[in-house]
């Protein structure tokens, strides 16, 4: 069965997406923020404003190691589920852990892989949480893993032929975006002008953090607890000391997770020792893949000469 998709719709949402440790340490992540358009520009006002207030030009997970960019982490998380919760915007990240079944193989092709992560979140967000109908620009991070650039010369086409029947991932990636998700537009942006990528780069980052450090962060937290005797204090050596960075991030982490609970979003941390959200329909959704059925793996590399 043969089809067309045209394009030069009116576009009514837009997203924001951004990667972290695609293609390093055990967990990775991709961020996605989604709002309707027409937010967007009172949005960016809002955050400009919040970022000029910390004395911070452009904000980056991996950048904070200070006051001041700890600073503008928290005020970001606020500023997130402030609008998450009023139904304005949704923080979407899907992380994926590559000890598990499905990513734990041989010669695992990590470009491919991410682009079915980009897939899965696409299908679990622009549709399944947005009206059916909605029309989108989407506004990856211009430093990214993935090659956008082919996937927008596509839908810059005026018409695209394509065959309903053709496998998820056998070159058609680029026409299920259009057909399935309504993505009218695809063009990669800079954080630094686009200042809702920051927070898709925060929340991203976060939860990679999450995991990787949560052992620590517990360790953390219970130093920081009023109750904890000097002998237990000195249980802990020297060794275990978070690092200066580390130490900012996690006051990061506690907020945002002390003010998730305070308003019950519906986010745990303690009991996946990671940022997790049970309920997907919830607005700021923390998600950990998992393997479909025995027969989902990662896609391999092609080894042919």
């Amino acid at each position: 069965m043969v089809g067309a998709i045209m394009t030069n719709q009116t576009i009514t949402h837009i997203g924001f997406s951004d990667e972290s440790n695609w293609n390093t340490g055990r967990f990775r992540s991709l961020g996605l923020v989604t709002l309707p358009i027409c937010h967007l520009d009172s949005f960016n006002r809002e955050l400009c404003s919040l970022l000029r207030e910390s004395q911070i030009h452009e904000f980056k997970w991996n950048k904070v190691n200070g006051a001041k960019e700890r600073f503008a982490a928290q005020k970001m998380c606020h500023f997130a589920i402030e609008k998450a919760r009023n139904d304005q915007l949704r923080v979407d990240v899907l992380i994926w852990n590559i000890q598990d079944s499905r990513h734990s193989i041989k010669g695992r092709d990590d470009v491919a892989n991410l682009e079915r992560m980009y897939y899965h979140l696409f299908r679990n967000v622009m549709r399944a949480r947005w009206p059916n109908n909605a029309v989108w620009r989407l506004h990856p991070d211009e430093h990214t893993g993935f090659d956008w650039k082919t996937i927008q010369d596509c839908l810059k086409a005026k018409s695209v032929t394509f065959k309903e029947e053709h496998p998820l991932f056998s070159g058609g990636f680029r026409v299920r975006l259009h057909q399935e998700f309504g993505i009218e537009e695809i063009r990669q942006v800079s954080s630094q002008q686009h200042l809702l990528l920051q927070i898709a780069d925060l929340f991203a980052g976060l939860a990679v953090f999450s995991y990787e450090k949560y052992e620590k962060y517990e360790q953390w937290i219970n130093t920081q607890s009023s109750q904890l005797t000097l002998f237990g204090n000195e249980q802990h050596s020297a060794n275990e000391s978070p690092t200066r960075s580390e130490n900012e991030r996690f006051q990061v982490l506690k907020t945002f997770d002390d003010r998730c609970k305070q308003l019950k979003l519906g986010v745990s941390l303690k009991s996946n020792r990671g940022l997790r959200t049970p309920d997907p329909n919830n607005p700021i959704n923390f998600w950990m893949y998992e393997p479909q059925h025995p027969e989902d793996r990662a896609p391999v590399k092609n080894t042919k000469s």
